[in-house]
């Protein structure tokens, strides 16, 4: 797998984004490692907040920070040309530029030569090992959950990472799988699946959760969406390839459409576990889903908890907001 280098502490770029939805970057290491954040840059005024000081180039360097973290990643992954001169002024002050967008840094004859002239770095997190075989879709030990979802943006990764966290308070040998940008950057390891060509998906996912003992669960971090029309592709070859035992379903509460392809309606939970089996079923008979966890940041407390209780009672099976009421419900049912 990738192991990757970045300097800390960061300045999270944020660009032009006032929301979350195309800032995931950005928000998840912010969320997930606080203390290798300390500033935040942003192109608008009334930008999107992660709770961090506002920061230019010059005040970034004055406060110590080491590596410049593209936290963005908007449709079709590339880097806009009005960053390049903000970029650059951050390479020539010494700053590493840190990016996981399909857009190469390492391709981008400006941020080369400016990097050549400072010493700094371009990182660029969204680049696939070589050689990645074929899938053998042959049976691996070890132990492996996935989570999958109705769309993009639903909390695939946050739920992967909270089901690790909680597994191993309760004493598992537990590793958090990273198939994305973000939570290669967070780990410090994994493959971006989406960026690896179709034939080899299903083999990426074989490298990303190996062999392993027995006892060991992997949690691998799901991406797109099954029923997503742009990025099922991405879905489906990664769980054909985890050979996943269980899985959750992750889902935003309120969301009808799919993000940006407003003609395609979110699936229902019951949809995305009948498909997710059928479909998985291929390298792993035993594969059962084992829980839903819900974004609920849309709805009040009476709200959540009225919702949580009524899809629980549908699908039958334990339903939480995993950064409300953790994840032990499912950990639970898992067993």
């Amino acid at each position: 797998m990738i192991t990757i280098e970045i300097k800390a502490p960061y300045l999270i770029f944020l660009g032009g984004e006032v929301g979350r939805v195309y800032a995931k970057t950005g928000s998840g290491i912010v969320d997930w490692r606080p203390e290798l954040c300390k500033g935040q840059m942003n192109f608008v005024e009334n930008g999107l907040d992660l709770g961090l000081p506002n920061m230019n180039i010059d005040e970034a360097v004055a406060a110590g920070i080491k590596s410049f973290v593209i936290g963005t990643a908007s449709v079709g992954g590339g880097i806009p040309e009005q960053w390049l001169g903000v970029m650059e002024k951050a390479l020539e002050a010494g700053l590493d530029i840190v990016g996981g967008v399909h857009k190469k840094l390492n391709n981008i004859p400006r941020l080369v030569a400016a990097a050549e002239k400072s010493g700094a770095r371009l990182v660029d997190v969204r680049v696939p090992p070589e050689n990645i075989p074929v899938g053998s879709g042959e049976k691996r030990s070890g132990k492996r959950i996935i989570t999958v979802g109705t769309d993009c943006a639903v909390g695939k990764k946050y739920t992967a990472l909270a089901v690790e966290r909680d597994m191993k308070k309760l004493g598992f040998n537990v590793d958090f799988r990273a198939s994305g940008q973000t939570g290669i950057m967070i780990a410090g390891s994994g493959i971006p699946i989406d960026a690896v060509v179709a034939d080899f998906l299903s083999g990426a996912a074989e490298l990303l959760s190996p062999e392993n003992d027995h006892d060991h669960w992997d949690i691998i971090e799901g991406q797109g969406g099954i029923f997503h029309p742009g990025y099922s592709s991405v879905s489906m070859g990664l769980l054909i390839g985890s050979q996943p035992d269980a899985f959750i379903v992750c889902h935003e509460a309120g969301r009808e459409v799919i993000g940006e392809w407003n003609g395609f309606p979110i699936p229902s939970v019951e949809q995305v576990i009948e498909r997710t089996i059928s479909i998985g079923s291929l390298t792993n008979k035993n594969i059962k889903c084992v829980g839903v966890s819900v974004n609920t940041s849309m709805l009040d407390d009476q709200g959540r908890v009225s919702f949580l209780s009524s899809l629980s009672k549908r699908v039958d099976l334990p339903c939480i907001d995993p950064l409300i009421d953790g994840t032990e419900a499912i950990i639970s049912n898992l067993l």
